[in-house]
C-alpha cells in the first residue's frame, strides 16, 4: 500500500499507549520471595506494592486506598524497602510510614504530619528503619535529615534524628555492626557535581568519617558487603567506577571509562548487587547500551560481562539472585529474577503486553555527529511499517526528541510511545545532547554554563545530519521535549529557524521564574548551567525564550500539569498567551490532577492525539482513522 508518511494505519492506538504504560520498580528478592512496585495509569498513577511467594500467584500487599509513594526532593525514590521479611513503605499523600510482617496487617509507625520519608533502609537486628527525612512543618526550604525509626513503637516525634546539617541525604545504610553510611552534599552543587560518602558508628553519628568528600567527585550509592568493606561509587577517573573502603583505605576496584550508575534524581536503591564479599552484580553502560555483568574481586580481578539481549538494565540487592529490570529493543521491559552464576533470568512481569499484531517494530539505530565540543549521540527511529511504503520521492517527517534532566539520558530499549510515531510514518530522533549522563562526566559538564546553547545547538545539528543523510524532510521537522527537554525545545525554536513546529511538555519558558519559584532541590541548579542568580540576571533573560518571542515562526502545542510543584503552570500560561499575542497558532492543554509528568491513562491517552493531530495540521497529512 503506497501512502504518504504519516497517514500509514497502525497497530498501535492512543489507548495502547496507557495500557503499556505500567511503570515497574527495580523489585527486591528477600528470603525467596519478591516484591516490586507497580504504577498503574488507570489508576490515576497510583503505585501499589506486589509479593510473589515461590510457587504462589503474585498478590498486591498494599490495599485500594494506598499509594506507595513519597515527595521528598519532589521527586521521591526509596519509598519502600524489604527484608528479613519484613516490608516497609510509605504512603501518599499524609506521608506515613506503615510496616508489615509476612500475613500480618500493616502498622502506621510514623505519622506523615508535615514530614516526608524517603530511601527506606531496614535494619531488623538493631530493631530500626532508616530514612531521609524531610520536614514540611514549617515555610521555607525544607530541611534534610537522617532518621531511625524504631519498629516496635509509632514514633510520633518523626524518628531519632542521626545526621543533620546538610542541604541533602541519600542511602543511609547500617551494617550488623552498627557502623552507619550514608551519601550527603550540599547546595548549591547537585548530587551528580560533588556529594560525599560518610561513615559514623550509629552510637555516635557525630563521630563522622569522610570516606570519599574530594571537591569535583560526585561519590553516590554506599553499601556494605558481608566483610563489612564499605562499596560505593565514585567519579574521579571521570566515570562513575566502584570503590572499596575499608579500615580507613579506600581501594579502586574496576576503573573503566563507561559509568557504572546514572546521575541522583530520585533515591532509589543503590545500582548494584553485592553477591558476596568478593563478588558485585553490575550494570554498565557502553555507547549507550547497558552491559550486564559480575565484577570479581578475587586475586586477579575481572569484569566478567553475561550473555544478555537486554540494551538497558537496573539491578539492585544482595545475594546470588536479585531481581533487575531488564529493557530490549523489540520488546517491552521486563522485571525479571536474574541468577548472577549463569546469567539466566526467569520473568517475573511485564511493562505492558508484547508488540501489537502487525506492527513493524522500529528498532533504535545509534548515530553520532560532531559538535566543536566533540561528539553527540543519539537515537535514530526510521518509520517502518508492515503494510505501507511513500510514495517515491517523499522524505518523512522526523520529531527531534530532547529528554528532560537536563542531566538525563535517553536509552534504546522499545518505546510504544516511539512506535506510535513510526508505525505511521513519523522518524523519531532521540538527543542526548551535551550534558547527558551515560558517557562520562565531561560529557555532563559541556552544558556547564551552556545551557540553551550547546544542548540547542547539539538538536539543531542533529536534525541537519538527518537532513544531510536524506533521512528527513527539511519541511517537516519538529522538536519536541518534556521539562528540561521543553526548555531546549522553547529554546531551539526562538533561537534557529530549523523546525516548523514544536511540542513542549511541562516546559521552561522562563529561567527567572524557575530560579525564584521552584522546589529546594533543583534551586541552586541553574548556578552550574547558566550562573548565580541574580547575579547573571542578563544571562537569564538572554537565554529565556519567553524574551524572544519575536523569533518564533512556527505554531506550539503546549501541554502543562495544573499541580507541577517543579515547573509551574503560569510559565506554560505565560507562553501560550506571548505566543497568540504575537499571531502564531498555540494550543494549550493544563491537565488537573496531573504534576511533573504525566501518570492518568486519560492524560497520556489526550496527549498521543492531541500531538498526533497538531502535527498532521502543521505537516500537512491525514492520519489514519482520525
Amino acid at each position: 500500500m503506497i501512502r504518504r508518511y504519516g497517514s500509514w494505519p497502525s497497530p498501535v492506538t492512543a489507548q495502547d499507549l496507557s495500557a503499556a504504560a505500567l511503570r515497574l520498580g527495580t523489585g527486591v528478592l528477600d528470603r525467596g520471595v519478591r516484591y516490586w512496585t507497580e504504577g498503574h495509569p488507570e489508576q490515576g498513577g497510583r503505585v501499589s506494592l506486589w509479593r510473589q511467594r515461590p510457587g504462589a500467584a503474585a498478590e498486591e500487599l498494599t490495599s485500594p486506598e494506598v499509594n506507595v509513594r513519597t515527595g521528598v526532593n519532589e521527586y521521591g525514590g526509596g519509598e519502600w524497602t524489604a527484608a528479613d521479611g519484613l516490608v516497609a513503605y510509605c504512603s501518599s499523600p499524609d506521608g506515613a510510614v506503615w510496616l508489615q510482617a509476612g500475613d500480618e496487617p500493616a502498622r502506621q509507625i510514623a505519622p506523615g504530619d508535615g514530614f516526608r520519608y524517603a530511601a527506606l533502609s531496614l535494619a531488623a537486628d538493631h530493631g530500626l528503619l532508616l530514612a531521609v527525612r524531610e520536614d514540611h512543618r514549617e515555610p521555607g526550604e525544607p530541611p534534610q535529615t537522617i532518621v531511625a525509626l524504631t519498629l516496635d513503637d509509632a514514633n510520633a516525634d518523626g524518628g531519632r534524628v542521626l545526621v543533620a546539617g546538610a542541604d541533602f541525604y541519600a542511602h543511609p545504610s547500617l551494617n550488623p555492626s552498627g557502623e552507619l553510611a550514608w551519601c550527603e552534599w550540599r547546595h548549591p552543587s547537585m548530587p551528580w557535581d560533588h556529594a560525599a560518602v560518610v561513615v559514623a558508628p550509629l552510637t555516635d553519628p557525630a563521630a563522622r568519617i569522610e570516606v570519599e568528600a574530594r571537591p569535583g567527585v560526585s561519590a553516590l550509592y554506599p553499601s556494605w558487603a558481608p566483610d563489612g568493606a564499605l562499596i560505593y561509587l565514585s567519579d574521579a577517573t571521570g566515570f562513575w567506577n566502584f570503590q572499596r573502603w575499608q579500615d580507613g583505605h579506600t581501594q579502586e576496584l574496576w576503573p573503566a571509562p563507561f559509568d557504572f550508575c546514572g546521575p541522583l534524581w530520585v533515591l532509589t536503591p543503590v545500582p548494584y548487587a553485592i553477591i558476596d564479599a568478593t563478588r558485585i552484580g553490575c550494570s554498565w553502560l557502553s555507547d549507550g547500551f547497558a552491559r550486564l555483568g559480575v565484577l570479581d574481586l578475587g586475586s586477579t580481578p575481572r569484569l566478567d560481562e553475561l550473555d544478555c539481549p537486554a540494551v538497558s538494565a537496573s539491578v539492585a540487592g544482595h545475594g546470588a539472585h536479585c531481581l533487575a529490570l531488564l529493557g530490549f529493543a523489540d520488546r517491552p521491559t521486563e522485571l525479571v529474577e536474574l541468577d548472577w552464576r549463569t546469567g539466566s533470568w526467569q520473568g517475573v512481569q511485564r511493562s505492558g503486553a508484547s508488540a501489537p499484531d502487525g506492527l513493524a517494530v522500529s528498532v533504535a539505530q545509534p548515530v553520532t555527529w560532531d559538535s566543536p565540543d566533540g561528539p553527540v549521540h543519539g537515537w535514530f527511529y526510521p518509520p517502518e511499517s508492515s503494510d505501507c511504503r511513500a510514495p517515491n520521492g517523499e522524505l518523512p517527517p522526523v520529531q527531534v526528541w530532547t529528554h528532560g534532566g537536563p542531566t538525563g539520558f535517553a536509552g534504546p530499549e522499545y518505546n510504544l510511545a516511539v512506535q506510535f510515531w513510526t508505525s505511521r510514518g513519523i522518524g523519531i530522533l532521540d538527543v542526548n545532547y551535551s550534558g547527558s549522563a551515560g558517557y562520562g562526566r565531561a560529557y555532563r559538564e559541556r552544558l556547564r554554563g551552556n545551557w540553551g546553547l550547546s544542548d540547542v545547538r547539539d538538536c539543531v545539528a542533529g536534525a541537519a545530519a538527518l537532513l544531510a543523510a536524506g533521512s528527513a524532510d527539511p519541511a517537516r521537522l519538529s522538536i519536541r521535549g518534556g521539562s528540561a527537554g521543553g526548555y531546549t525545545t522553547l529554546a531551539a525554536l526562538t533561537s534557529t529557524d530549523m523546525f516548523a513546529a514544536g511540542i513542549s511538555l511541562y516546559g521552561i519558558g522562563d529561567l527567572e521564574l524557575l530560579a525564584t519559584d521552584t522546589h529546594k532541590f533543583e534551586s541552586r541548579y541553574l548556578d552550574a548551567m547558566v550562573g548565580p542568580y541574580p547575579q547573571s540576571r542578563a544571562t537569564y533573560r538572554a537565554r529565556s525564550p519567553i524574551h524572544h518571542l519575536d523569533r518564533l515562526s512556527c505554531p506550539m502545542l503546549i501541554l502543562q500539569g495544573a499541580d507541577d510543584k517543579v515547573v509551574p503552570p503560569s510559565q506554560a500560561t505565560a507562553m501560550a498567551q506571548a505566543v497568540a499575542a504575537k499571531g502564531l497558532a498555540v494550543r494549550l492543554r493544563i491537565f488537573d490532577g496531573e504534576g511533573h509528568g504525566f501518570r492518568r491513562a486519560e492524560t497520556i491517552v489526550e496527549v498521543a492525539e492531541q500531538a498526533l493531530d497538531f502535527l498532521a495540521e502543521v505537516h500537512g497529512f491525514a492520519p489514519a482513522g482520525r
